[in-house]
C-alpha cells in the first residue's frame, strides 16, 4: 500500500494581505475617537476587522505622548486592528514593539534608485497590468489588484469587497464595497454600468450610504472620483458633477 505524502506541519506562502492606513494627524484618543465616530456614522461594520497600519509621520511637533495601549484599543472598538506603525522616530520603537506591533519604514518599491536597461523596462510593463475577473463577486469575497486597475465583468455582490491600487471599472453592477487607489493614488477612480454600493472610497477617503445611493444616478453608467477631501459621483457622460458629499 502507498504511503500518502506527508504533510508538513506548516507551510509559508506569499499571499496578498490588504491594510487600512490611519495617518494620525493628533495623539489624543479622546479627539481620535469623536473622529472615527463621525467618519462611521455608527455603522458597526463600517471597517469589519480590517488591518490598519498607523502613519505617525503628519503628527506635529510636540504632540503629547501616545498612549499606545489606548489607541490599539481605541481602534478595535472600531473594529480596525492594528499590525504595524510607519514613520515611527526611535524614541517610539521600544513602546510600539512591546504593543506587539511592527514598525514600518514606510518606504516602497519606488524609493530604489532606478535601474536601467531592460530590467526597468520590464517592471514598467509588470505595473501596467491589470487584474480581469470574469465571474461574480460574492458576499463574504474579497479581492485587491496590487499595483494595478480591476476589471470585473459580473456583478459585484452586497457583501463583497473590491480593492485595487489603481482604479476600478465594473462592467457590470456594484453592489457592494469599492475602494480605489488603496496605495494612495488619488487619481484613481471607479466606474460601473449600474451603481448602488454600501461604501466607495478613493485613496483612503470614504463616503457610505446609509440613506441610499442617489436615485438619478443609480441606473446609469457612473464613475465616482476624489475631489479634494471629497468623493463626487459623476455620470460617465456629463462632465458636471451631480451629487457631492
Amino acid at each position: 500500500m502507498s504511503k500518502s505524502p506527508s504533510q508538513k506541519p506548516i507551510e509559508i506562502k506569499i499571499s496578498t494581505v490588504v491594510a487600512v492606513s490611519a495617518i494620525m494627524h493628533s495623539a489624543d484618543t479622546q479627539a481620535l475617537d469623536a473622529a472615527l465616530r463621525d467618519m462611521t456614522g455608527g455603522v458597526a461594520d463600517f471597517f469589519e476587522d480590517d488591518l490598519a497600519v498607523l502613519d505617525v509621520a503628519a503628527l506635529p511637533p510636540g504632540s503629547m505622548p501616545i498612549d499606545w495601549a489606548a489607541l490599539v484599543a481605541l481602534l478595535k472598538k472600531y473594529r480596525l486592528n492594528a499590525v504595524a506603525v510607519r514613520n515611527a522616530p526611535a524614541d517610539m520603537h521600544d513602546a510600539i514593539l512591546a504593543q506587539g506591533l511592527s514598525l514600518d519604514s514606510g518606504k516602497t518599491r519606488d524609493d530604489a534608485p532606478p535601474k536601467d536597461g531592460p530590467t526597468a523596462a520590464a517592471q514598467a510593463g509588470a505595473e501596467a497590468q491589470v487584474m480581469v475577473i470574469d465571474t461574480p463577486v460574492r458576499a463574504g469575497q474579497r479581492i485587491y489588484a496590487r499595483g494595478c486597475d480591476l476589471i470585473i465583468t459580473a456583478v459585484v455582490n452586497n457583501g463583497a469587497e473590491i480593492i485595487a491600487d489603481g482604479s476600478i471599472h465594473v462592467y457590470s453592477s456594484l453592489y457592494g464595497r469599492a475602494l480605489a487607489g488603496a496605495s494612495g493614488n488619488a487619481q484613481a477612480r471607479i466606474f460601473a454600468l449600474a451603481m448602488e454600493p454600501e461604501l466607495v472610497s478613493i485613496a483612503g477617503v470614504y463616503r457610505t450610504f446609509e440613506d441610499g445611493f442617489p436615485a438619478e444616478m443609480a441606473r446609469g453608467p457612473v464613475q465616482i472620483r476624489l475631489a479634494g477631501d471629497r468623493i463626487d459621483i459623476h455620470s460617465v457622460n456629463p462632465v458636471t458633477p451631480v451629487n457631492r458629499s
